[in-house]
């Protein structure tokens, strides 16, 4: 059964239609790489299934619970369940700099989970572990590199325990050099059999890691598939045209 159902997405600012009929199924354990050109509709297509982005009619479904349908969303408490389910890696890290990388991993789950502080700081504790950072534990945001900073926010996304982890181009805002190691996480959850959905331009990253691809342009879904036959085999001409550019 699909963990994450969306059935024809809409969604314009003003006269401006930025998803069309978006609808596609994700299952659980799936690492889908959503890859188009910019504009394309990709990162408003994800912060919907956050409820970052309000669509104009559509439905989507998370492990089973409806957060919109027909463009009518749930009450805000069924909007905070199903949504609770997700985290969120966002381009621009999104850190608070006043406070250090453990903080910033501890300060959702001191406010939103009743946990005794001794489960949260363990959590922390093993997550930065888990992401290469135990030795920055009390260092602030603007004493790491952007690498590094994007390892906290996945690490802080981790926190919440999620069923899926949403990617909105985690490594574009990082010099190529920083963005190995950041992929290296994300491969390793991968393994760990995460459900992952990754918005990028890294299309070596959705090759090797992705079972799925789904390729966009101009609010469209134009073709989906494995990434072995998507980015050998494309049926449409946009799709062509798109992997001519990228894939040189």
């Amino acid at each position: 059964m699909a963990i994450i159902e969306v059935s024809n997405l809409k969604k314009s600012f003003g006269e401006l239609e930025v998803l069309k009929q978006i609808t596609f199924d994700v299952n659980k354990n799936d690492v889908v790489a959503v890859v188009g050109p910019s504009g394309s509709g990709k990162s408003t297509m994800l912060r919907s299934l956050v409820y970052l982005e309000e669509i104009n009619d559509g439905s989507i479904s998370v492990a089973g619970h409806k957060l919109v349908e027909s463009g009518i969303y749930s009450k805000p408490k069924e909007i905070n369940l199903i949504t609770s389910k997700m985290g969120m890696v966002f381009q621009h890290f999104n850190l608070f700099p006043h406070l250090t990388v453990q903080e910033n991993l501890e300060i959702a789950p001191k406010l939103l989970k009743k946990e005794p502080f001794s489960v949260i700081q363990r959590r922390s504790t093993e997550l930065l572990e888990k992401v290469g950072l135990s030795d920055r534990a009390k260092a602030y945001p603007s004493q790491l590199s952007g690498g590094q900073k994007q390892r906290v926010a996945i690490a802080r996304a981790l926190m919440m325990d999620p069923e899926i982890l949403l990617f909105d181009e985690p490594t574009s805002a990082l010099d190529p050099e920083l963005t190995g190691e950041v992929l290296q996480v994300m491969k390793n959850l991968a393994e760990e059999h995460m459900t992952m959905i990754v918005v990028t331009h890294e299309m070596e990253f959705a090759k090797e890691v992705a079972n799925r691809a789904i390729f966009m342009d101009n609010g469209e879904i134009i073709e989906t598939g494995h990434p072995s036959v998507l980015f050998t085999n494309p049926q449409f001409d946009r799709t062509k045209a798109f992997l001519n550019r990228t894939l040189r």
